[in-house]
């Protein structure tokens, strides 16, 4: 009981003998090892670790935490999944006059846009419905998440990763405004009346660049319709802007864009918009349908989208525990799904809203890569392409380009203000692949602690692992031993420094080995006439003498420090 305890505490407090390699990039990027979570090991429940540095310690996670809620999507409602807005009436259709409301029901569709209004009218148009002479009906009650349009996270309000979810979205919530100088011209990329253009722009015959490249923009919504102000001067010489912000209701925006398709269809509507639940004695018309989950679940990790990531939370609470859907319920839901597939382990977890923009939101890289172990040995290949492939797209496609990394690297990341986190899974050079999870917290800068994560996933990409696992049958008795010849990540020069924890006739078990990763110790075993077991290697002595303490104290009082 005692030893596991400690071993808690060394897993809580982060009390690991570092390797050097990792030690040495740590330092070069001057940031503190302690603002530092790394956990690497080979992919799988029983994949051997790599490297542990303060993996049970607890950190904002950002937007590394979208995975936990598109996995448990995928966990729930599978990879065809496809989010169903739902038309209906109660009117009578005679003579191509609907006598009634047409009615539509969100369920959270985080993808319904202006192109699907097509597909849409043409369902309608095929019911020979010729005119409306009712209302445009919205029920936004599957989702309980009240009218705020923006999380108000940071000092930018309207942009769009600060929009707020609703049952019936549209186009992300995102009002678009195209401002195009050299043609004189300020229009709304979608028709949409819920909100007004003030345009005080000047022209000036200028350079397209600078201060006269895009226009000043300032957002009234103290007033019943939001405005727009563009003011400032811009050059006559540019192209177009596209202005995309958090402006109004998606619901709103929703129904003049319906109403606007409908009329080019020759489809007319006597009615405005009502927002009401849908009636009883309704009859469903027809359902249009997303695009299938893992699409949505792709984008959501590829692109960092946060009002995806927060409609999956919010879709998945009212599946599980009946809607309307809440937060809290769909926090809920998230841990319950992954905790049932066994996919969530012991360590601190509070998801908030699941897309990262929290600064309540906590995980450890411990638990974050247990679940991405669980996932890969559940779906493999076709999870890890829903992550951002380095070189290749998302939010590494940059980062990556040119690089070793590029084709070898899936990950998820993050960024806050202080927070740069990145995880996922790496594939060397020797064809292994590793779960890799690094948690940063830094005050000198983004730069440095991205520098850090590259260095370490380039050193990954490289890292020759030699050894081999494989089970052999002990000559006594049928249990089950293990051949555990691993090579030593870090370093396998001379003059390195190592503490010989046990020398033995027959070969270790595997539960023995288990027991030295638990305490994050880099280890290989030599076979010359006996087994001996080697901590390291330790470029100083220092480093060895603090493992050795470990040694005595939890495996062998007889380890000693040997120079190799």
């Amino acid at each position: 009981m005692k030893n596991l305890v400690f071993f808690y505490l060394i897993c809580t407090l982060g009390i690991y003998a570092l390797p050097q390699s990792i030690e040495s990039l740590i330092q070069h990027s001057t940031l503190a090892q302690k603002d530092v979570s790394i956990y690497i090991k080979e992919v799988g429940t029983n994949g051997r670790v790599i490297v542990s540095h303060n993996a049970q310690t607890a950190r904002t996670p950002a937007s590394v935490i979208k995975v936990l809620g598109t996995y448990a999507s995928l966990l729930k409602l599978g990879f065809n999944y496809r989010f169903p807005t739902k038309f209906y009436t109660t009117g009578s259709l005679r003579n191509g006059i609907l006598h009634g409301d047409i009615i539509v029901k969100g369920f959270g569709d985080p993808t319904l846009n202006s192109k699907d209004l097509k597909e849409i009218v043409r369902n309608i148009h095929a019911l020979g419905i010729q005119k409306i002479t009712g209302h445009i009906v919205i029920d936004r009650s599957y989702f309980r998440v009240g009218t705020k349009d923006s999380s108000g996270f940071d000092e930018h309000p309207y942009s769009p990763y600060n929009a707020m979810p609703d049952a019936m979205m549209f186009n992300e919530r995102v009002s678009t405004i195209c401002v195009t100088p050299n043609k004189n011209d300020i229009s709304k990329k979608s028709a949409d009346g819920s909100y007004t253009i003030t345009n005080q722009l000047k022209r000036v015959n200028k350079p397209c660049k600078g201060r006269y490249s895009w226009p000043g923009i300032k957002i009234d919504k103290t007033k019943v319709m939001p405005n727009v102000l563009l003011r400032g001067k811009i050059s006559q010489r540019c192209g177009t802007r596209n202005i995309c912000k958090v402006v109004t209701k998606p619901y709103l925006s929703f129904y003049y864009a319906l109403k606007e398709a409908l009329k080019k269809e020759g489809i007319t509507v006597a009615g405005n918009m009502r927002l009401r639940k849908v009636p009883q004695n309704a009859r469903l018309l027809f359902t249009h349908y997303s695009g299938s989950l893992e699409e949505i679940v792709s984008k959501t990790a590829k692109k960092s989208n946060n009002l995806y990531a927060r409609h999956l939370l919010l879709t998945l609470g009212a599946k599980i525990y009946g809607a309307p859907a809440t937060v809290d319920k769909g926090r809920r839901a998230v841990e319950n799904i992954l905790r049932e597939k066994g996919a969530l382990g012991t360590g601190v977890l509070q998801i908030d809203n699941g897309c990262g923009l929290s600064r309540s939101a906590k995980l450890t890289a411990k638990l974050l890569a247990d679940m991405l172990d669980n996932a890969y040995e559940r779906y493999g290949q076709r999870w890890m392409n829903t992550l951002s492939i380095a070189g290749v797209d998302g939010t590494i496609k940059r980062r990556f380009r040119g690089t070793v990394v590029k084709n070898r690297a899936w990950m998820k990341t993050g960024t806050l203000k202080r927070v740069k986190n990145i995880s996922g899974y790496v594939k060397s050079k020797m064809g292994r692949l590793y779960t890799v999870v690094i948690l940063t917290h830094t005050t000198k800068g983004h730069w440095k602690a991205a520098q850090l994560q590259n260095d370490i996933i380039k050193w990954l990409v490289n890292y020759k692992a030699k050894g081999t696992v494989r089970k052999i049958q002990n000559s006594k008795d049928t249990s089950s031993l293990w051949s555990m010849e691993v090579h030593d990540p870090f370093s396998d020069s001379g003059n390195k420094y190592y503490v010989q924890a046990g020398s033995f006739v027959t070969q270790p078990t595997k539960a023995y080995f288990l027991r030295i990763e638990r305490l994050g110790l880099p280890y290989k075993m030599r076979h010359l006439g006996k087994y001996k077991v080697l901590i390291g290697a330790y470029a100083q002595e220092k480093d060895a003498r603090t493992a050795l303490e470990m040694v005595r104290k939890y495996l062998n009082t007889g380890a000693f420090i040997v120079k190799l």
